[in-house]
Formats: structure tokens, C-alpha cells, sequence
């Protein structure tokens, strides 16, 4: 169990705040929501697209109307693994753009002490040098399966600044690295790698199959942050950061996902074959961020070790399976 870190800032208390959670209520948005509830801070709302569309103007207006937030931490976003970014290119761009120039510009015009915005590691180029720097987003085009989300969340960096700028608005960016934990989406239409891994591993040996395939060669590399150590990290900079530069959040590792995959196995118990279907692709060649930034502005390190987190991901979905049989 870890322990509680209690942030200690002059700059912005979180005790006193009404703060809003976007995505509030989703898979990172519940640490997040449970993160500054320790804080002691007692107006914390985790909002949905059932209560907001937030891809609707006048329900994003409705929820500022609503809620009177003095902070906007903006986690809610269409997202997807390889193949849902392959088949839904211009839902992606267009709904997570969307979402995030009117929240900015309606915070804006309410004059809110603050905006959360979290990007993510699909805005780097595709051939940023590892470990991934802050200062290289620029340098290149995104991966091409991941640029329309990418993207679509990088302009909230560009938005920001902007504001900043003209307006004197602050508004900050976070850069998730990919994140796992209890809880994840295991959707194979649209799960992310790790959670897609310990589907396919534990399904089939709990239906007795005697292999898995997975897409690619894996001769890539991913990094990997555990749920409740991204929901510390965007607290700590909801606290404490104040700045237009873009922050990475990480764990500063990464692993190939040939490796990845046999640990999966290895953890899950499964014993068969694993085919790689080399036909389909592989995405971004390597990820790992430089986490300097994050440590040095607002505090933030990585606690969890990574198997530690992978067993407990593994342990929540083998007892969510258990529960359906």
C-alpha cells in the first residue's frame, strides 16, 4: 500500500477550490478525483459525457454555468489502441479538438484561476530521440496511426500557451506516457497494448486455447505509467506548476514489447504459443520519456515498479473474469 503524498503549495491550495474533473469518472479520472479528495479538498466534481457532452458548446457552457469551477483538469478524450485509431481517424481528430478549444476558451472567458489540460505521448514526433525531451514535441510529424489524436490534443498546447500569452491565462500541458493499472479498458476493439495483452493471455487459458497471436514484431518499445502514479503526478502539477512549458509524465523506462508480452505470460501463467502477426503495424518505433522536468517543477516520481503494477492489473482482471463465469 502507498503511502498518501500530501502537497504542500503556497501558490495554490487545493483545500478551498471547486474543481472540476473531465473524464472524472473513467479510468485515470477516478485516482485523479481520489488524489485531490486527500488533499482535503471538499468541491471535486467527476463529470462524464452523461452528464456533459463536452463536445457540445452549450452543454460545455451549462457545465461552467453548473459548476462554477476555480480549476478545470480536462482528462475526458476518445482514444483507442492501434487498430481503433486505423479505422476512426477523423473521430478522433475532431472530438478531442473539439473538447479541448471550447473548454480552454469557455474557462477563459469565465476567468477560472486554472486549466489542466492532459495531452499525451502520441503528440511526440514519431522519430523523437529517446529518451523523449519537452523540447523535441516539434521536431518531426507524430506516428501516422496516432496523429490525428495526437494532434488534435498537441493544439491544446499551442491553445495554451496562446492564452497565456495574450490573455494572462494559466493554463498548463501534461504528457502521459501510456498508462495501465485496475480498472483499464479491456475492450479489444479498443484497449491499449497492456491490457489487450493480459485479455489475450488469460482468455485463453481460462477456454483451454493453446496460443495468442499479437500484431507486429514486437521490436518496438513502449513505456508504461501505473494508473494511481499518473493521477499523483497531474495532482502535484495541479498544485504546484504554473508554467506554459509542456511536462512529461513517466516512469523513465522502457521495455520491448517482445519482452513485454513474455512477462504478460509469464505473470498470467500461460504457457502456449505466441504468434506475432508481422503483416500488421507496429506503431511509434521506441517511447520513453525524460521525466526531469516533472521532478524538478512540482515533485513527481514514479513509485510503482513496474511488475508490482502489472501483477496487480493482472490480479483485478483474473477476478473480473471470475466474477462473469
Amino acid at each position: 500500500m502507498q503511502d498518501t503524498a500530501i502537497v504542500k503549495c503556497d501558490n495554490m491550495p487545493l483545500q478551498d477550490k471547486k474543481i472540476v474533473v473531465t473524464g472524472g469518472k473513467g479510468f485515470l479520472g477516478r485516482h485523479v478525483v481520489k488524489k485531490i479528495e486527500e488533499q482535503g479538498c471538499a468541491h471535486c466534481d467527476a463529470i462524464n459525457s452523461s452528464d456533459y457532452d463536452l463536445i457540445r458548446l452549450d452543454d460545455i457552457r451549462r457545465m461552467y454555468d453548473d459548476k462554477k469551477p476555480d480549476i478545470v483538469i480536462h482528462l475526458a478524450a476518445r482514444v483507442g489502441g492501434i487498430g481503433y485509431n486505423r479505422e476512426n481517424p477523423a473521430t478522433l481528430f475532431y472530438t478531442n479538438l473539439i473538447m479541448g478549444t471550447q473548454l480552454i476558451h469557455e474557462g477563459y472567458l469565465r476567468r477560472i484561476e486554472k486549466f489542466v489540460a492532459v495531452g499525451t505521448i502520441c503528440a511526440y514526433p514519431k522519430f523523437t530521440p529517446v529518451p523523449f525531451r519537452e523540447d523535441d514535441i516539434w521536431n518531426g510529424y507524430p506516428e501516422e496511426t496516432n496523429a490525428p489524436y495526437g494532434l488534435a490534443k498537441k493544439m491544446m498546447l499551442v491553445q495554451s500557451q496562446a492564452y497565456r500569452q495574450q490573455y494572462g491565462f494559466n493554463s498548463i500541458f501534461l504528457l502521459p506516457v501510456n498508462l495501465y493499472g485496475p480498472g483499464d479498458n479491456f475492450d479489444p476493439q479498443s484497449s491499449h497494448v497492456i491490457p489487450a495483452l493480459i485479455k489475450k493471455c488469460i482468455d485463453a487459458k481460462l477456454n483451454n486455447e493453446k496460443e495468442i497471436v499479437v500484431w507486429g514484431t514486437g521490436m518496438v518499445t513502449r513505456e508504461f505509467l501505473y494508473v494511481e502514479d499518473a493521477a499523483e503526478a497531474i495532482m502535484f502539477a495541479t498544485a504546484a506548476y504554473n508554467k506554459s512549458d509542456p511536462v512529461n509524465i513517466g516512469a523513465g523506462f522502457e521495455i520491448l514489447i517482445r519482452d513485454l508480452v513474455h512477462l504478460i505470460a509469464e505473470l498470467t501463467q500461460f504457457k502456449g504459443k505466441i504468434m506475432w502477426d508481422e503483416n500488421m503495424p507496429d506503431g511509434q518505433p521506441r517511447r520513453m520519456l525524460d521525466t526531469a522536468r516533472a521532478l524538478q517543477e512540482f515533485g513527481f516520481r514514479a513509485r510503482t515498479a513496474f511488475r508490482d503494477g502489472l501483477k496487480k492489473t493482472i490480479e483485478w482482471y483474473y477476478a473480473s473474469k471470475l466474477r462473469e463465469r
